[in-house]
């Protein structure tokens, strides 16, 4: 059984930023201070837990606790569904991806799961507004884990706790250059995808197969049988050739 894992934020939905952008406001509201960056790579982890948790540190000088998550997530959730309501075609399902989950899904020997950085409920939302379902078994989000290799492992767990050895392959899809760090830790096969075609920020991170959505899907799925984990970071992308 071969188990595909999808990133959520730019490898199945993107909203250029403006979901990030309804991150800091909710800081903003909330904590009336400008929130730093919304450039994850300033943080130490990328995950909505080590996001928020850093930025709460650097401000306040001390740890978030539990409520304080829960009462930022509500705000957050809020907003992300009323932007949703005013603008709904600022925030897309990439190309194929709905028809993608879905095929995948129904195939025998196949399962689907989702390992976001983000928060679950801020991800369930997003996948929600453009019709992308995932069992909700196989779907692990930043709560609770600072790490994405915590998240990925989580979820991985949940599948061989249902299928134990029927589970011979994992592969995760992934966008963004820590996906491909966090692969490479775990020694997972990976997919980039890159929707305007930059593939070259993911060759240079190692990985070896990128698209650029999933309007192909028999390509896409040869890519599920034939994908590896990422080779080590490179400078150059000449010796890597993206596909699709």
């Amino acid at each position: 059984m071969v188990f595909v894992i999808f990133d959520v934020d730019g490898t199945l939905v993107y909203s250029d930023k403006k979901d990030s952008l309804s991150f800091a406001q909710a800081y903003e509201d909330l904590y009336g201070r400008s929130f730093p960056s919304i450039d994850w790579r300033d943080y130490p982890h990328v995950t909505d837990t080590t996001i928020f948790g850093t930025v709460i540190r650097q401000h306040f000088g001390r740890e978030a606790d539990a409520g304080e998550i829960a009462h930022f997530q509500a705000h957050y959730i809020n907003l992300l569904r009323q932007k949703r309501r005013t603008s709904p075609e600022d925030y897309q399902a990439i190309p194929g991806a709905q028809q993608a989950v879905d095929r995948l899904a129904a195939q025998e020997g196949y399962l689907v799961g989702v390992a976001t950085g983000g928060w679950r409920q801020p991800a369930e939302v997003k996948l929600e507004h453009v019709g992308i379902r995932i069992a909700p078994s196989l779907f692990s989000g930043a709560d609770g884990k600072a790490e994405r290799e915590a998240i990925l492992e989580e979820v991985i767990g949940q599948a061989r706790e249902m299928h134990g050895d029927r589970l011979s392959r994992i592969v995760y899809v992934g966008d963004a250059e820590w996906d491909v760090r966090t692969t490479r830790n775990l020694q997972l096969a990976f997919i980039g995808l890159r929707r305007l075609g930059d593939y070259e920020l993911l060759q240079r991170e190692g990985a070896r197969h990128v698209i650029r959505d999933f309007t192909d899907f028999e390509h896409f799925q040869h890519l599920v049988a034939e994908a590896c984990p990422p080779g080590e970071r490179e400078e150059g992308a000449g010796a890597i050739r993206p596909h699709g």
